[in-house]
């Protein structure tokens, strides 16, 4: 079988891939806090028909060598964390990042996840939780029913304005996470990422302070995927792919036209 054949299907399928990862950009430029993702290939093994640098003679060696190479992989999915866009909302209880860190939230097995995405909610405890499945922000705070206004300060401090009180009420602190390696991350879906060997154990503070990035109240971290960087991308791509195909075209028909000759 003509090598060709195998070392364009590396590229079909490694294209392919790559059209998954720009396409999942793609369906969320408009979620909240979501980091998009990048493809990073590598070419396979080489048979090495000719040792570069090789004696050529007693008093010569050879230059160059001859190696075929046999295809390309895709290796990893890398996420991009650079800021997103700020856009300013109507709701007390959304939060924004600016800079470094990560909300840290609980989940139902005890596990911390942690998410860019600050439009949280407060359930019928009055606790604040994440929009989608109601896990618990952490350190956990909960707002009482009396309260009128709530604020939400840079160093993540959360006071309330109750019914009858002047002064504000101070119900607590919302703490960071930061990691050596972001991404390094496992993403989950839900807008949450988990600790793994990769990403490093987390360093959690008080936001403002040791590298962390500022709250910033009544405001929310938009997606940071560009949409017409990824249209870019997904004609590159499919330009890529029909490369390859025509590849596999062009040896079919040679492989015809021996067959025809024979």
């Amino acid at each position: 079988m003509h090598p060709a054949l195998w070392i364009s299907k590396t590229g079909l399928e490694a294209q392919t891939k790559d059209l998954a990862v720009i396409s999942n950009n793609l369906a969320n430029a408009g979620t909240v806090g979501f980091k998009k993702s990048r493809v990073a290939f590598e070419d396979l093994f080489y048979q090495n028909l000719r040792q570069p640098g090789a004696q050529a003679s007693a008093d010569t060696r050879i230059p160059s060598g001859l190696q075929i190479g046999t295809g390309v992989k895709v290796v990893s999915t890398q996420k991009i964390h650079t800021q997103g866009s700020f856009q300013t909302t109507d709701n007390q209880l959304d939060m924004a990042i600016q800079g470094s860190g990560f909300f840290q939230v609980l989940l139902p097995d005890g596990t911390t996840a942690y998410s860019r995405a600050g439009n949280f909610s407060r359930d019928e405890n009055g606790q604040i939780v994440t929009q989608g499945s109601g896990y618990v922000l952490q350190p956990a705070l909960t707002i009482p029913q009396t309260a009128i206004s709530l604020d939400i300060a840079v160093d993540g401090t959360v006071s309330v304005q109750e019914q009858g009180n002047a002064a504000p009420t101070i119900l607590g602190n919302i703490q960071l996470a930061d990691f050596v390696n972001p991404s390094g991350l496992q993403p989950i879906g839900e807008n949450l990422f988990l600790e793994t060997g990769s990403s490093g154990a987390p360093v959690v503070g008080t936001p403002g302070l040791d590298g962390l990035g500022s709250v910033r109240g009544g405001m929310i971290e938009t997606s940071n995927v560009s949409t017409v960087e990824e249209l870019v991308s997904m004609i590159e791509t499919q330009r890529t792919y029909e490369t390859n195909a025509k590849v596999l075209s062009a040896v079919d028909q040679m492989l015809q036209f021996i067959n025809q000759t024979l």
